[in-house]
C-alpha cells in the first residue's frame, strides 16, 4: 500500500491485478485500485476534482483528469474517510500511477491540492 500526506489529508493506495478480467495475449491487463482519503484536519473539505498520470512499460503517459471521484464529490468532516473503488487497464503488465487531488476547505474556499502517492501496477500472472 502506498501512503502520502499533504495539508493533513492522507491518501492510501492499494492496487490489485484483476486475472479474471485481463486477457495477456491480447495484452490487455486490468487492475482495480482502492483510495482513501482521510482528512486529519480540524476543518471541512470537498474533493472537487482529480487528476492520474498512467505510465505503461509499452505505451507513453496517459493523463485522466476530472471532477471528482467515480461521479461523487465527497465532504469529509474532520477525522472522517471516504474509500471507494476504481480501475484501469494497460497493455504491457507493468506500469505505475500517481497524481493529485483537488480539494476546497469549506470554511474559507481555500483550494489545496493533494498529492496522490505514486504505487506500481504489476500483473503476476503466474500466482494470482
Amino acid at each position: 500500500m502506498a501512503t502520502a500526506t499533504t495539508e493533513g489529508i492522507k491518501i492510501s493506495v492499494e492496487a490489485i491485478y484483476q486475472k479474471e478480467f485481463s486477457n495477456p495475449n491480447l495484452h490487455h491487463f486490468v487492475f482495480t485500485y482502492k483510495v482513501t482519503i482521510e482528512n486529519r484536519n480540524p476543518f471541512t473539505i470537498q474533493l472537487l476534482r482529480r487528476k492520474w498520470e498512467i505510465y505503461d512499460a509499452a505505451e507513453t503517459l496517459k493523463l485522466v483528469e476530472g471532477e471528482g471521484v467515480v461521479g461523487q464529490q465527497p465532504v469529509l468532516e474532520p477525522g472522517c474517510a471516504h474509500t471507494y473503488l476504481s480501475g484501469c487497464t494497460i497493455r504491457s503488465g507493468m506500469g505505475k500511477m500517481k497524481g493529485e487531488f483537488y480539494v476546497e476547505k469549506l470554511n474559507d474556499g481555500k483550494l489545496l491540492t493533494v498529492i496522490i502517492p505514486e504505487f506500481q501496477l504489476i500483473a503476476n500472472i503466474f500466482n494470482n
